[in-house]
């Protein structure tokens, strides 16, 4: 009686296993190509964020020396950066050094191609306000002031609100639009601490009142 009760046993189990065996060996193969795929992934991503690290420390090092920066070398590295590692922070920090050496080297059409591909595609909003008031100022020096203008048009981050407006200030003044200077300094200011608003912002303001006295 035993005998069959095992006998039993086992049929159900072999129909279990040809019902649930296959699926679950699957299922059990997939679950280790996703534990290893995605480790696989990270140390790929680990590697990456080293490599991009490296490239840009060499940059900053061209970027900021003592002696004359290395332009050839800041540019070769800056498009390094965007070709292996685009649109990361490492290659849009990157862009933002090689337009300021550029800007410094009287190269106002390179800084403003580097900049505005950090503008066009932002990794983060930082990094997008930082190209935007850096490209405007390009721009006036390009003599494009209303250009520079646009570019400032809407609503800046609440941290960059003074940064913005200052700078919209100080175009709108190139501009000889002076009430509209103030109304720009005057937002600035509001949107800073008292002891931070007191300095160049506020000599500014002094400078457009005793101009309308």
């Amino acid at each position: 009686m035993a005998s069959g009760t095992d006998e039993e046993q086992l049929e159900q189990i072999k129909e279990w296993w040809q019902r649930n065996g296959m699926p679950l060996l699957a299922g059990a193969g997939l679950a280790l190509v996703l534990v290893f795929g995605w480790q696989f992934w990270q140390k790929h991503q680990v590697d990456q964020a080293y490599a991009a690290s490296a490239i840009y420390q060499q940059l900053l090092t061209a970027a900021l020396s003592d002696a004359e920066p290395d332009m050839a070398e800041v540019s070769r590295l800056g498009q390094r950066l965007k070709k292996d590692f685009s649109g990361t922070h490492y290659a849009q920090y990157g862009s933002l050094f090689v337009a300021k050496v550029a800007v410094e080297s009287g190269r106002l059409d390179e800084a403003a191609a580097e900049l505005q591909s950090v503008l066009d595609k932002p990794a983060d909003k930082v990094l997008e306000e930082l190209a935007r008031q850096r490209l405007a100022r390009v721009l006036s020096a390009q003599e494009k002031t209303d250009a520079a203008l646009t570019l400032l048009d809407g609503e800046a981050p609440k941290a960059f609100v003074a940064s913005r407006e200052e700078l919209r200030g100080d175009l709108l003044v190139k501009l000889e639009r002076l009430d509209e200077a103030h109304a720009a300094y005057a937002k600035a200011k509001e949107s800073l601490s008292q002891d931070a608003a007191v300095g160049g912002l506020q000599l500014k303001l002094d400078d457009l009142a005793r101009g309308e006295a």
